[in-house]
């Protein structure tokens, strides 16, 4: 995990924010290879869900709300932690933290960061929205919260997207979106943070159907995940027992990734039943109640969800990619991604500053990235250029040579396998293309 993280901001995946100024602890931000990775993985979501499906759309909700939709939600009254302060350190952890020996509040309680006796408080609720408000004078303003969540923003949008795309039970909502928890024990790199980003779809679907449609989308996640290159041992799923499942939960399970630290929560596929369209129509007074077409029934609909956090996937294709290897009696370190998540697709490196090579190197790389993510490298050995690629997880080098500029050909290079083959210039953008594509 260390090498990753130092690999990290080596190379620009990700810094931390704030970092001239000591950071913000657990926030984060993305570097210029680390954005090209995520857009790539949150498009081919996107791709996925709502370009190649007619059974979804998609939305894009304000991060503000009204504050009765966290009240519906249940989040104001019952999205809390219950948690103890050191008032000599001014600390704070969960009550249930297993380092805290002793009993909260009574004079044998040790502090578990400075060690101290008889500091620690009695347990107090603290909920996990942040909180602000909205109006010009503070003491007259109503009070407002960050989303913790982007699916209450397709809830209330149900009858919106219903009615404007036309669509009929069972379809889906998805969007891509941030979301903030003031969480009490972050860690682990980007895994929990406080301001994070999610890509969650809302499935409604007939009462009765909900069991089937949930194997679907619990096979179907599984499925994309394994698309991403993602290693199959590596993936697995934990059912919630019912001490485990959430408020609104008829069932849950987790798709659950080997990280560095441990086996971890990947993405979540929940069958959340009538709970959140009733509550906000009961809190609404707006009927949410579905009429059937062929039935003539009327219904409020079940809700399938599936839930997956930007970062910690995007933390997962990290760890799956990097690997170390020994190559000519020298490690190299390589990031494995898939081509088509790879931040650069292709690096162009003219062999010496000289003959004719740079010119004709910077006229590949022109018409190379027309169409693909590219960069140019003529700083250094050869070698070094490739390594340096290698560890941005570049699929393919492009090197101009003198043969280059007499026959018209440059050499493409395998990132994984070493391979170099020898292709004339007119020919690389459709050598390129058979690679990188989906």
């Amino acid at each position: 995990m260390e090498k990753l993280v130092s690999l990290a901001k080596r190379r620009g995946f990700v810094f931390q924010s704030s970092e001239i100024y000591g950071g913000l602890g657990s926030v984060w931000d993305y570097g210029p290879l680390g954005v090209e990775l995520k857009k790539n993985l949150t498009d081919r979501w996107w791709q996925t869900m709502v370009h190649r499906r007619d059974d979804i759309e998609g939305v894009e909700a304000a991060i503000l709300m009204h504050p009765k939709v966290w009240e519906a939600s249940g989040h104001v009254a019952g999205f809390t932690d219950p948690l103890v302060d050191c008032k000599q350190c001014k600390n704070r952890f969960r009550a249930d933290d297993d380092r805290i020996k002793g009993t909260p509040g009574e004079e044998d309680a040790q502090c578990p960061e400075c060690g101290s006796r008889g500091t620690l408080t009695l347990p107090r609720t603290f909920n996990l929205m942040f909180k602000t408000f909205m109006g010009p004078v503070e003491d007259a303003a109503a009070p407002i919260y960050l989303r913790p969540e982007t699916a209450q923003g397709s809830y209330v949008n149900y009858l919106n997207v219903q009615q404007s795309a036309r669509q009929k039970i069972p379809f889906g909502i998805a969007q891509v979106g941030k979301a903030f928890r003031n969480e009490i024990t972050p860690g682990n790199f980007i895994f929990r943070t406080r301001e994070f980003e999610q890509m969650e779809m809302q499935f409604f679907v007939k009462p009765g159907d909900d069991e089937e449609w949930f194997e679907y989308w619990r096979d179907e996640r599984l499925r994309w995940h394994r698309e991403l290159g993602l290693d199959t041992a590596k993936l697995r799923f934990h059912a919630h027992g019912p001490d485990e499942l959430a408020h609104y939960a008829k069932r849950a399970e987790d798709l659950e990734y080997e990280f560095p630290f441990g086996w971890q929560e990947l993405e979540g596929i929940h069958n959340r039943g009538d709970y959140d369209l009733s509550r906000h129509q009961e809190f609404s007074g707006k009927k949410l109640q579905y009429l059937d077409p062929v039935t003539n029934e009327r219904f409020v609909p079940f809700v399938i969800e599936t839930a997956l956090g930007v970062g910690r996937l995007l933390l997962a294709v990290m760890a799956d990619a990097y690997r170390e290897e020994e190559v000519d009696g020298a490690t190299r370190v390589v990031m494995g991604f898939h081509p088509t998540l790879a931040p650069i697709k292709v690096g162009v490196f003219p062999l010496v500053k000289k003959d004719g090579m740079p010119e004709l190197a910077r006229n590949v790389y022109d018409g190379v990235r027309k169409r693909f993510r590219a960069f140019y490298d003529e700083k250094g050995a050869i070698g070094r250029r490739y390594r340096r690629q290698d560890e941005a997880g570049t699929p393919f080098g492009v090197t101009i040579d003198g043969e280059s500029v007499a026959e018209g050909t440059v050499t493409v290079r395998d990132r994984d396998t070493l391979q170099q083959d020898r292709i004339a210039v007119d020919q690389l953008a459709s050598y390129l293309t058979d690679r990188l594509q989906p």
